[in-house]
Protein backbone atom coordinates (compact mmCIF):
# COMPACT_ATOMS: atom_id res chain seq x y z
CA UNK A 1 0.00 0.00 0.00
CA UNK A 2 1.61 3.16 -0.75
CA UNK A 3 1.88 5.46 1.94
CA UNK A 4 1.66 8.88 -0.29
CA UNK A 5 -0.96 10.10 -2.42
CA UNK A 6 -0.89 8.92 -6.06
CA UNK A 7 -0.97 11.58 -8.20
CA UNK A 8 1.92 11.31 -10.95
CA UNK A 9 0.72 10.17 -14.28
CA UNK A 10 3.21 9.85 -17.03
CA UNK A 11 3.62 13.06 -18.92
CA UNK A 12 4.05 14.66 -15.21
CA UNK A 13 6.52 12.86 -14.70
CA UNK A 14 8.48 12.79 -17.44
CA UNK A 15 7.76 16.89 -17.37
CA UNK A 16 9.36 16.55 -13.57
CA UNK A 17 12.37 14.64 -14.72
CA UNK A 18 13.06 16.68 -17.93
CA UNK A 19 12.99 19.87 -16.14
CA UNK A 20 14.92 18.29 -13.18
CA UNK A 21 18.03 17.15 -15.90
CA UNK A 22 17.69 20.47 -17.74
CA UNK A 23 16.70 22.55 -15.10
CA UNK A 24 20.34 24.41 -13.62
CA UNK A 25 22.68 23.58 -16.90
CA UNK A 26 20.69 24.01 -20.00
CA UNK A 27 21.68 27.57 -20.35
CA UNK A 28 24.70 27.09 -18.99
CA UNK A 29 26.40 24.11 -19.00
CA UNK A 30 26.40 23.71 -23.04
CA UNK A 31 28.92 26.82 -23.29
CA UNK A 32 30.83 25.63 -20.08
CA UNK A 33 31.74 22.59 -22.15
CA UNK A 34 32.11 24.38 -25.50
CA UNK A 35 34.67 26.38 -23.33
CA UNK A 36 36.32 23.56 -21.65
CA UNK A 37 36.48 21.38 -24.45
CA UNK A 38 36.12 23.43 -28.21
CA UNK A 39 34.22 21.58 -30.89
CA UNK A 40 35.29 18.18 -29.37
CA UNK A 41 32.33 19.24 -26.58
CA UNK A 42 29.65 17.41 -28.82
CA UNK A 43 31.89 14.00 -28.39
CA UNK A 44 31.47 14.44 -24.60
CA UNK A 45 27.51 15.38 -24.66
CA UNK A 46 27.39 11.83 -27.13
CA UNK A 47 29.58 10.14 -24.59
CA UNK A 48 27.69 11.05 -21.49
CA UNK A 49 24.72 9.75 -23.11
CA UNK A 50 25.53 6.92 -23.65
CA UNK A 51 26.99 6.06 -20.02
CA UNK A 52 23.53 7.92 -18.71
CA UNK A 53 21.56 5.54 -20.91
CA UNK A 54 22.19 2.30 -18.53
CA UNK A 55 22.11 3.83 -15.69
CA UNK A 56 19.01 5.34 -16.45
CA UNK A 57 17.89 1.55 -17.70
CA UNK A 58 18.88 0.40 -14.31
CA UNK A 59 16.95 2.86 -12.14
CA UNK A 60 13.52 2.63 -14.05
CA UNK A 61 13.84 -1.21 -13.22
CA UNK A 62 14.84 -0.90 -9.51
CA UNK A 63 11.50 2.11 -9.49
CA UNK A 64 9.69 -0.41 -11.06
CA UNK A 65 10.19 -3.48 -8.71
CA UNK A 66 10.97 -1.58 -5.61
CA UNK A 67 8.73 2.16 -5.82
CA UNK A 68 9.59 3.65 -2.37
CA UNK A 69 9.44 7.18 -1.25
CA UNK A 70 13.39 6.46 0.21
CA UNK A 71 14.69 6.60 -3.05
CA UNK A 72 18.02 5.57 -3.90
CA UNK A 73 18.65 5.14 -0.17
CA UNK A 74 15.97 2.56 0.50
CA UNK A 75 17.60 0.97 -2.48
CA UNK A 76 20.87 0.57 -1.36
CA UNK A 77 19.44 -0.55 2.02
CA UNK A 78 17.77 -2.98 0.61
CA UNK A 79 20.67 -4.79 -0.81
CA UNK A 80 23.47 -4.28 1.55
CA UNK A 81 21.62 -3.37 4.71
CA UNK A 82 20.93 -0.42 7.10
CA UNK A 83 24.03 0.71 7.41
CA UNK A 84 24.89 1.37 3.97
CA UNK A 85 21.02 2.91 3.28
CA UNK A 86 22.40 5.65 6.48
CA UNK A 87 25.51 6.08 4.44
CA UNK A 88 23.81 6.59 1.05
CA UNK A 89 21.34 8.87 2.83
CA UNK A 90 24.06 10.85 4.40
CA UNK A 91 25.88 11.20 1.74
CA UNK A 92 22.86 12.36 -0.55
CA UNK A 93 21.74 14.87 2.19
CA UNK A 94 25.50 16.01 2.15
CA UNK A 95 24.67 17.36 -1.56
CA UNK A 96 22.42 20.05 0.49
CA UNK A 97 25.60 22.70 1.86
CA UNK A 98 27.20 22.93 -1.98
CA UNK A 99 25.03 21.60 -5.02
CA UNK A 100 21.70 23.78 -3.78
CA UNK A 101 23.57 27.08 -3.29
CA UNK A 102 25.19 26.19 -6.92
CA UNK A 103 21.83 26.20 -8.19
CA UNK A 104 20.17 29.13 -6.67
CA UNK A 105 23.38 30.52 -7.66
CA UNK A 106 22.25 29.85 -11.48
CA UNK A 107 18.44 30.78 -10.65
CA UNK A 108 19.46 34.34 -9.21
CA UNK A 109 21.99 34.94 -12.46
CA UNK A 110 19.23 34.69 -14.82
CA UNK A 111 17.53 38.04 -12.71
CA UNK A 112 20.80 39.66 -12.68
CA UNK A 113 21.22 39.06 -17.03
CA UNK A 114 18.05 41.73 -17.11
CA UNK A 115 18.19 43.39 -13.97
CA UNK A 116 21.87 44.07 -12.56
CA UNK A 117 21.37 43.14 -8.75
CA UNK A 118 23.60 43.73 -5.25
CA UNK A 119 24.46 41.05 -3.18
CA UNK A 120 21.66 41.63 -0.56
CA UNK A 121 19.31 41.74 -4.02
CA UNK A 122 20.66 38.27 -5.43
CA UNK A 123 20.29 36.40 -1.62
CA UNK A 124 16.84 38.07 -1.67
CA UNK A 125 15.67 36.41 -5.26
CA UNK A 126 17.22 32.61 -3.55
CA UNK A 127 15.03 32.87 -0.43
CA UNK A 128 12.17 33.99 -2.80
CA UNK A 129 12.67 30.72 -4.73
CA UNK A 130 13.04 28.56 -1.16
CA UNK A 131 9.53 29.82 -0.20
CA UNK A 132 8.44 28.81 -3.84
CA UNK A 133 9.38 25.22 -3.65
CA UNK A 134 7.70 25.84 -0.33
CA UNK A 135 4.35 27.33 -1.86
CA UNK A 136 4.42 24.04 -4.60
CA UNK A 137 5.62 21.77 -1.94
CA UNK A 138 2.62 22.33 0.33
CA UNK A 139 0.22 21.30 -2.57
CA UNK A 140 1.75 17.67 -3.38
CA UNK A 141 3.47 16.19 -6.10
CA UNK A 142 0.95 16.44 -8.73
CA UNK A 143 1.44 20.37 -8.38
CA UNK A 144 4.92 20.09 -8.99
CA UNK A 145 4.48 18.00 -11.57
CA UNK A 146 1.72 20.02 -13.37
CA UNK A 147 4.04 23.39 -12.71
CA UNK A 148 7.15 20.98 -14.60
CA UNK A 149 5.54 19.99 -17.71
CA UNK A 150 4.49 23.95 -18.39
CA UNK A 151 8.10 24.52 -17.72
CA UNK A 152 9.59 21.44 -20.02
CA UNK A 153 7.30 22.38 -22.83
CA UNK A 154 8.47 25.86 -22.45
CA UNK A 155 12.00 24.53 -22.59
CA UNK A 156 11.38 22.62 -26.17
CA UNK A 157 9.51 25.08 -27.35
CA UNK A 158 12.49 27.76 -26.78
CA UNK A 159 15.09 24.91 -28.31
CA UNK A 160 12.75 25.07 -31.25
CA UNK A 161 13.03 29.01 -31.60
CA UNK A 162 17.07 28.87 -31.44
CA UNK A 163 17.45 26.09 -33.79
CA UNK A 164 14.97 27.72 -36.14
CA UNK A 165 16.93 30.70 -36.19
CA UNK A 166 20.62 29.06 -35.93
CA UNK A 167 21.11 27.77 -39.21
CA UNK A 168 22.26 24.64 -38.77
CA UNK A 169 23.50 22.01 -40.63
CA UNK A 170 23.67 18.41 -40.83
CA UNK A 171 27.90 18.99 -40.87
CA UNK A 172 27.08 21.57 -37.52
CA UNK A 173 25.89 18.59 -35.29
CA UNK A 174 29.06 16.64 -35.84
CA UNK A 175 32.57 16.95 -35.03
CA UNK A 176 35.92 15.14 -36.19
CA UNK A 177 37.24 12.04 -33.78
CA UNK A 178 39.35 14.06 -31.28
CA UNK A 179 42.97 13.81 -31.35
CA UNK A 180 44.73 12.57 -28.30
CA UNK A 181 45.58 15.91 -26.79
CA UNK A 182 41.89 16.61 -26.70
CA UNK A 183 40.72 14.31 -24.92
CA UNK A 184 42.12 15.85 -21.98
CA UNK A 185 39.79 18.95 -22.37
CA UNK A 186 36.95 16.34 -23.12
CA UNK A 187 37.72 14.72 -19.59
CA UNK A 188 37.31 18.35 -17.92
CA UNK A 189 34.17 18.94 -19.80
CA UNK A 190 32.53 16.15 -18.71
CA UNK A 191 33.31 16.56 -15.39
CA UNK A 192 31.11 19.89 -15.12
CA UNK A 193 28.47 18.07 -17.73
CA UNK A 194 27.82 15.14 -15.61
CA UNK A 195 25.51 18.05 -13.62
CA UNK A 196 23.31 17.83 -16.29
CA UNK A 197 22.24 14.62 -15.86
CA UNK A 198 21.94 14.50 -11.97
CA UNK A 199 18.39 14.09 -11.27
CA UNK A 200 17.70 9.87 -11.80
CA UNK A 201 18.52 9.56 -7.70
CA UNK A 202 16.03 12.28 -6.98
CA UNK A 203 13.33 10.97 -9.42
CA UNK A 204 13.72 7.50 -7.52
CA UNK A 205 11.65 9.36 -4.19
CA UNK A 206 9.09 9.75 -6.52
CA UNK A 207 8.40 6.09 -7.28
CA UNK A 208 5.72 5.41 -4.75
CA UNK A 209 3.59 8.50 -6.36
CA UNK A 210 2.62 7.32 -10.12
CA UNK A 211 -0.51 6.24 -10.26
CA UNK A 212 0.65 3.19 -12.48
CA UNK A 213 4.56 3.19 -11.13
CA UNK A 214 5.63 -0.37 -12.93
CA UNK A 215 4.54 1.12 -16.14
CA UNK A 216 4.39 4.86 -16.25
CA UNK A 217 7.69 5.07 -13.40
CA UNK A 218 10.58 3.80 -16.10
CA UNK A 219 8.57 5.01 -18.71
CA UNK A 220 8.84 8.54 -17.50
CA UNK A 221 12.28 8.31 -16.60
CA UNK A 222 13.90 7.33 -20.06
CA UNK A 223 11.41 9.66 -21.92
CA UNK A 224 12.99 12.41 -19.35
CA UNK A 225 16.50 11.42 -20.50
CA UNK A 226 16.42 10.64 -24.35
CA UNK A 227 14.29 14.43 -24.79
CA UNK A 228 17.18 16.04 -22.31
CA UNK A 229 19.80 14.48 -23.87
CA UNK A 230 18.66 15.72 -27.54
CA UNK A 231 17.76 19.11 -26.22
CA UNK A 232 21.38 19.72 -24.52
CA UNK A 233 23.42 18.27 -27.74
CA UNK A 234 21.19 20.91 -30.06
CA UNK A 235 21.93 24.08 -27.61
CA UNK A 236 25.71 23.27 -27.91
CA UNK A 237 25.76 22.61 -31.47
CA UNK A 238 23.99 26.28 -31.94
CA UNK A 239 26.18 27.79 -29.40
CA UNK A 240 29.29 26.17 -30.65
CA UNK A 241 28.19 27.81 -34.28
CA UNK A 242 27.66 30.91 -33.02
CA UNK A 243 30.81 31.43 -30.76
CA UNK A 244 28.89 32.28 -28.06
CA UNK A 245 31.30 31.00 -24.99
CA UNK A 246 34.83 31.72 -23.42
CA UNK A 247 34.52 33.21 -20.12
CA UNK A 248 32.61 32.68 -16.88
CA UNK A 249 30.27 35.59 -18.30
CA UNK A 250 30.00 34.88 -21.32
CA UNK A 251 28.80 31.20 -20.94
CA UNK A 252 26.15 31.76 -18.33
CA UNK A 253 24.54 34.82 -20.95
CA UNK A 254 24.65 32.40 -23.73
CA UNK A 255 21.59 31.63 -24.73
CA UNK A 256 19.55 34.75 -23.56
CA UNK A 257 22.60 36.84 -25.78
CA UNK A 258 21.68 34.77 -29.08
CA UNK A 259 17.99 34.68 -28.39
CA UNK A 260 18.18 38.47 -28.43
CA UNK A 261 20.47 38.47 -31.86
CA UNK A 262 17.93 36.50 -33.05
CA UNK A 263 14.52 38.27 -32.08
CA UNK A 264 15.36 41.57 -30.79
CA UNK A 265 16.21 42.50 -27.11
CA UNK A 266 12.90 41.21 -25.99
CA UNK A 267 13.85 38.07 -26.26
CA UNK A 268 16.34 38.34 -23.18
CA UNK A 269 13.78 39.17 -21.15
CA UNK A 270 11.91 35.62 -22.02
CA UNK A 271 15.26 34.01 -22.50
CA UNK A 272 15.95 35.53 -18.39
CA UNK A 273 12.99 34.68 -17.34
CA UNK A 274 12.91 30.83 -18.80
CA UNK A 275 15.97 30.16 -17.30
CA UNK A 276 14.82 31.20 -14.19
CA UNK A 277 12.05 28.53 -14.42
CA UNK A 278 14.23 25.86 -15.61
CA UNK A 279 16.24 26.59 -12.61
CA UNK A 280 13.74 26.40 -10.33
CA UNK A 281 12.03 23.07 -11.49
CA UNK A 282 14.92 21.66 -10.81
CA UNK A 283 15.20 22.90 -7.81
CA UNK A 284 11.93 22.23 -6.71
CA UNK A 285 12.34 18.57 -7.54
CA UNK A 286 15.35 18.02 -5.60
CA UNK A 287 14.46 19.94 -2.25
CA UNK A 288 10.66 17.70 -2.78
CA UNK A 289 13.14 14.47 -3.07
CA UNK A 290 15.68 15.25 -0.18
CA UNK A 291 12.06 15.81 1.98
CA UNK A 292 10.75 12.49 0.67
CA UNK A 293 14.12 10.98 1.77
CA UNK A 294 13.76 12.55 5.59
CA UNK A 295 10.12 12.01 5.79
CA UNK A 296 10.40 8.37 4.74
CA UNK A 297 13.43 7.43 7.28
CA UNK A 298 10.92 9.36 9.84
CA UNK A 299 7.74 7.56 9.36
CA UNK A 300 10.10 3.97 9.10
CA UNK A 301 11.35 5.26 12.76
CA UNK A 302 14.80 6.14 11.67
CA UNK A 303 14.34 9.66 12.08
CA UNK A 304 12.17 11.68 15.09
CA UNK A 305 8.76 11.05 14.37
CA UNK A 306 7.98 14.88 14.24
CA UNK A 307 9.64 14.72 10.72
CA UNK A 308 6.42 12.18 9.53
CA UNK A 309 4.36 14.79 9.43
CA UNK A 310 1.75 15.30 6.61
CA UNK A 311 -0.15 18.66 5.28
CA UNK A 312 -3.95 18.39 4.65
CA UNK A 313 -2.24 17.66 0.97
CA UNK A 314 -0.58 14.42 2.09
CA UNK A 315 2.74 16.42 1.67
CA UNK A 316 5.73 15.71 4.02
CA UNK A 317 5.55 19.15 5.02
CA UNK A 318 7.81 19.28 7.90
CA UNK A 319 10.54 17.31 6.02
CA UNK A 320 10.55 20.13 3.51
CA UNK A 321 10.50 22.36 6.17
CA UNK A 322 13.82 21.00 7.24
CA UNK A 323 15.17 20.97 4.56
CA UNK A 324 14.15 24.64 3.39
CA UNK A 325 15.96 25.81 6.29
CA UNK A 326 19.58 24.13 5.87
CA UNK A 327 19.27 24.75 2.16
CA UNK A 328 18.85 28.62 3.31
CA UNK A 329 21.76 28.63 5.72
CA UNK A 330 23.86 26.76 3.07
CA UNK A 331 23.13 29.40 0.24
CA UNK A 332 23.69 32.02 3.04
CA UNK A 333 27.02 30.75 3.77
CA UNK A 334 27.71 30.40 -0.21
CA UNK A 335 26.83 34.20 -0.72
CA UNK A 336 28.75 35.94 2.00
CA UNK A 337 32.06 33.59 0.79
CA UNK A 338 31.58 34.00 -2.65
CA UNK A 339 32.14 30.19 -3.12
CA UNK A 340 33.23 29.62 -6.58
CA UNK A 341 30.06 28.05 -9.24
CA UNK A 342 32.89 25.80 -10.58
CA UNK A 343 33.91 24.00 -7.49
CA UNK A 344 30.72 23.83 -5.79
CA UNK A 345 29.29 21.56 -9.36
CA UNK A 346 32.15 19.44 -8.96
CA UNK A 347 31.81 18.30 -5.49
CA UNK A 348 27.87 17.70 -6.19
CA UNK A 349 28.98 15.77 -8.89
CA UNK A 350 31.40 13.85 -7.16
CA UNK A 351 28.70 12.62 -4.10
CA UNK A 352 26.26 11.97 -7.68
CA UNK A 353 28.80 10.15 -8.76
CA UNK A 354 29.21 8.12 -5.50
CA UNK A 355 25.48 7.78 -4.84
CA UNK A 356 24.91 6.17 -8.48
CA UNK A 357 28.05 3.69 -8.02
CA UNK A 358 26.33 2.38 -4.80
CA UNK A 359 22.56 2.10 -6.57
CA UNK A 360 24.28 0.44 -9.40
CA UNK A 361 25.61 -2.38 -7.26
CA UNK A 362 22.35 -2.54 -5.32
CA UNK A 363 20.87 -3.09 -8.70
CA UNK A 364 23.19 -5.71 -9.24
CA UNK A 365 22.12 -7.83 -6.30
CA UNK A 366 18.43 -6.73 -6.17
CA UNK A 367 17.54 -7.35 -10.16
CA UNK A 368 17.99 -10.75 -12.05
CA UNK A 369 18.43 -12.00 -15.35
CA UNK A 370 19.79 -8.84 -18.38
CA UNK A 371 18.81 -6.30 -15.99
CA UNK A 372 21.56 -7.56 -13.32
CA UNK A 373 23.95 -7.40 -16.29
CA UNK A 374 23.16 -4.45 -16.94
CA UNK A 375 23.68 -3.03 -13.37
CA UNK A 376 26.93 -4.26 -13.36
CA UNK A 377 27.95 -2.78 -16.18
CA UNK A 378 26.38 0.24 -15.25
CA UNK A 379 28.21 0.14 -11.76
CA UNK A 380 31.58 -0.25 -13.83
CA UNK A 381 30.58 3.23 -15.93
CA UNK A 382 29.82 5.03 -13.20
CA UNK A 383 33.61 3.61 -11.66
CA UNK A 384 35.41 5.38 -14.45
CA UNK A 385 32.95 8.67 -14.29
CA UNK A 386 34.38 8.23 -10.78
CA UNK A 387 38.59 7.98 -12.07
CA UNK A 388 37.42 10.62 -14.12
CA UNK A 389 36.53 12.85 -11.61
CA UNK A 390 39.33 12.70 -9.75
CA UNK A 391 39.97 15.51 -7.49
CA UNK A 392 36.24 16.53 -7.96
CA UNK A 393 35.83 13.78 -5.28
CA UNK A 394 37.48 15.62 -2.19
CA UNK A 395 34.51 16.38 -0.87
CA UNK A 396 32.63 13.20 -1.03
CA UNK A 397 35.96 11.27 -0.23
CA UNK A 398 35.87 13.71 3.06
CA UNK A 399 32.59 12.91 3.85
CA UNK A 400 32.65 9.57 3.89
CA UNK A 401 36.09 9.51 5.75
CA UNK A 402 34.26 11.78 8.99
CA UNK A 403 31.62 9.38 9.04
CA UNK A 404 34.06 5.93 9.07
CA UNK A 405 35.44 7.79 11.80
CA UNK A 406 31.80 8.68 13.73
CA UNK A 407 30.63 5.41 13.02
CA UNK A 408 33.56 3.70 14.63
CA UNK A 409 33.62 6.03 18.21
CA UNK A 410 30.17 5.32 17.94
CA UNK A 411 30.97 1.39 17.72
CA UNK A 412 33.66 1.65 20.20
CA UNK A 413 31.53 3.39 22.48
CA UNK A 414 28.41 1.24 22.29
CA UNK A 415 30.77 -1.66 22.61
CA UNK A 416 32.47 -0.36 25.97
CA UNK A 417 28.79 0.32 27.99
CA UNK A 418 27.57 -3.30 26.53
CA UNK A 419 30.80 -4.62 28.18
CA UNK A 420 29.53 -2.43 31.16
CA UNK A 421 26.39 -3.72 31.28
CA UNK A 422 27.72 -7.18 31.19
CA UNK A 423 29.83 -6.66 34.09
CA UNK A 424 27.20 -5.60 36.19
CA UNK A 425 24.88 -8.01 35.00
CA UNK A 426 27.60 -10.70 36.12
CA UNK A 427 28.27 -9.00 39.62
CA UNK A 428 24.63 -9.31 40.47
CA UNK A 429 24.51 -12.80 39.60
CA UNK A 430 27.61 -13.77 42.17
CA UNK A 431 25.88 -11.92 44.65
CA UNK A 432 22.74 -13.38 44.58
CA UNK A 433 24.65 -16.66 44.65
CA UNK A 434 26.85 -15.75 47.38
Amino acid sequence: MSRLKKELGLWQGTGLLMTSLLGTGIFVVPATAATLAGHSSLWAWALLILLVLPVAFTFAALGKAFPHSGGAPHLVGLAFGPQAERFSAFLFLAVLPVGLPAALNMASGFWDAVLPLSDAGRWGIQMMTLLGVLAIGYRGAGASGNVQVIIAALIMLVTLLIVLKGDLMPADLGAAMPVVDEWAGIGRALSVMFWCFVGLEAFAHMGEEFHRPQRDYPLALLLGVVLAGGIYYLHSAVVLKAGMFGSERVNGMAIPQLLAQQYGPGARWVAAMLGYLSCFASINIYLQGFARLLWSLAEEGKLPAALAVRSSQGAPLRSLLCVLIVCAVAASVGAHWQLSLDNLIRYANGNFVLIYLLCMLAGARLLHGRWRMLAFGSAFLCLLVLIALAQSLLYAVTLSVLYGIVLLVWHCRWWRQKKVRCAQVSIGLTDNQV
